[in-house]
């Protein structure tokens, strides 16, 4: 049955979606010998997909692997980087990084640290990133400063980004120290740096940013402790089964749709 190549090399745990979209358009991928185009429907049982000159089939699809780690600072949440920073793919073993089809799902800031899935899982990977997805992630936060009551209601109600309000958000301040103070934030959505430039815009700049948990997937686990950072561990048949049944009701679409959505 056809579909679209960049669902296709995502479901074969190539790639995630968007990842497998830049792959395309960097010409990278070829349909029967031809360079493949952004959109392009194939039927991956008849159509011969190869990715760097080398043969992709169904039949080579790696075993699916979801992995949570914990992320240290300095490390950049990418496959790989043009200017030569440590990735979380290098925080892997080799059997792990090579050949699985293994990718962040989201990204944290190279100076933030904590939570982040790793998988192979291309339809999850796609749904987890969804603008409709609503799983909470809770941050642990050292601002600059003491916010306001009013500065901390402005920041849950929501507060205007790029011309689109942000969702509500559970802000709760924690403590205050003498020069700063520590905040616990809970999202449902995941939009580029949204902590630090909120903190920003409201006037309490970000020392630091540590995601502790993504819905009921935690670094600190009751009985098995906590995860070191730099460390991680195979998400247990339980938190998958949570990841899946989140992204069930959202569409599968290709991202230049998403994209059509969100400026809508």
């Amino acid at each position: 049955m056809e579909a679209r190549l960049q669902k296709v090399l995502a479901h074969l745990g190539i790639a995630s979606r968007r990842e497998a979209e830049e792959m395309i358009r960097r010409s990278r991928v070829r349909i029967n010998g031809v360079l493949a185009h952004l959109g392009q429907k194939i039927d991956p049982e008849r159509d011969t997909i190869t990715v760097d000159g080398q043969l992709v089939s169904a039949q080579q699809r790696p075993a699916l692997i979801y992995l949570l780690l914990h992320k240290p600072a300095g490390v950049v949440s990418t496959c790989d980087d043009p200017q030569g920073r440590k990735t979380v793919l290098d925080l892997l073993p080799k059997e792990l990084r090579e050949g699985t089809g293994i990718h962040p799902v989201g990204r944290l800031d190279a100076e933030s640290t904590g939570a982040l899935i790793l998988t192979n899982d291309g339809d999850l990977t796609f749904g987890l990133t969804h603008p409709r997805h609503s799983i909470p992630k809770t941050y642990f936060v050292l601002v600059k400063g003491h916010p306001s009551k009013a500065a901390l209601e402005m920041w849950r109600e929501g507060i205007v980004l790029d011309g689109r309000k942000t969702r509500p958000a559970r802000v709760r301040l924690i403590e205050s120290l003498a020069e700063n103070s520590r905040l616990e934030i809970v999202l449902q959505e995941g939009r580029n740096r949204q902590i630090r430039r909120v903190a920003q815009q409201l006037g309490y700049p970000v020392i630091k940013l540590h995601r502790t948990a993504i819905g009921l997937i935690q670094l600190q686990m009751p009985k098995a402790g906590f995860l070191n950072e730099g460390s991680y561990r195979s998400l247990k048949e339980d938190e998958i089964r949570f990841l899946q049944k989140q992204i069930k009701q959202i569409p599968i679409k290709d991202s230049a749709e998403v994209r059509r959505v969100e400026k809508a």
